[in-house]
C-alpha cells in the first residue's frame, strides 16, 4: 500500500468554548457527512474538551501537548467557527498558537456561522492566521446564516441541496490539496 492509497487524515476543530455554543452541534453535523467519505478518517478536535491554560505558559501543558500531537497526526484541518465581532474566538487563536512546524505544508478548509454574515468574517481572519502558519486554504466553505432559515428546531444544520454541495466542494478540494501535500511532505520535509 502506497501513502496515497491510505485515507487522508482529517481534524475536524470545534473552535468555540463558549457555554451555549452551536459550535459542537455544527462541528459533529459536519464530521458526520464527512465520514461518509471512505477517502477520509475523521478526528474531532473540540476544544472545549482541552483543559487549556488561562495565558501561555512556560512550559507545554499535557492539554496542549495532546492538541498539538493531534495537529500534528493530521494531513488535514476543518475548522468550525462562530463569527464574534467580525472575527473568530479568542479560544481558536490560543489553540492555533500553541502548535507552528505541525501545520506547515497542510491544507484547511472552514465551516463557519454567524448572525447576518454566516461567518465569513471569521473565515477571511483565519486565511491570513493560517497562511503566516504555511498552509493552503482552500478556496470554498460552508457558511450557515442564524438569523435565515440555516438551523432546524434543535440548532443542526439543515441539508439542503446547496449546502450539501458546499460541503462536497470544500471535502473535494481538501482532500486533492491534502494527497498532494502530504506526498509532497513525504518526499521532502517542508522547510519555512
Amino acid at each position: 500500500m502506497t501513502i496515497g492509497d491510505n485515507p487522508l487524515q482529517v481534524a475536524v476543530i470545534i473552535g468555540s468554548t463558549r457555554a451555549g455554543r452551536v459550535c459542537d452541534t455544527v462541528g459533529e453535523w459536519f464530521a458526520a457527512r464527512a465520514a461518509r467519505r471512505e477517502d477520509l478518517a475523521i478526528e474531532v478536535l473540540d476544544l472545549a474538551r482541552y483543559a487549556f491554560p488561562g495565558c501561555y505558559p512556560q512550559e507545554a501543558t499535557p492539554a496542549m501537548r495532546r492538541f498539538t500531537e493531534s495537529v500534528g497526526g493530521a494531513d488535514a484541518f476543518v475548522v468550525v467557527t462562530p463569527e464574534y465581532n467580525r472575527s473568530f474566538p479568542a479560544s481558536l487563536k490560543q489553540a492555533i498558537d500553541f502548535a507552528y512546524d505541525e501545520w506547515q505544508g497542510k491544507p484547511v478548509g472552514f465551516v463557519s456561522y454567524g448572525s447576518g454574515s454566516a461567518g465569513h468574517y471569521a473565515v477571511e481572519q483565519l486565511r491570513t492566521v493560517f497562511g503566516a502558519l504555511h498552509t493552503v486554504t482552500v478556496r470554498d466553505w460552508v457558511g450557515l446564516d442564524l438569523l435565515g432559515d440555516d438551523l432546524d428546531e434543535q440548532g443542526r444544520p439543515r441539508d439542503t441541496d446547496d449546502r450539501l454541495r458546499a460541503v462536497a466542494a470544500l471535502l473535494d478540494q481538501l482532500t486533492w490539496w491534502g494527497r498532494t501535500l502530504r506526498a509532497g511532505r513525504h518526499a521532502q520535509p517542508y522547510v519555512s
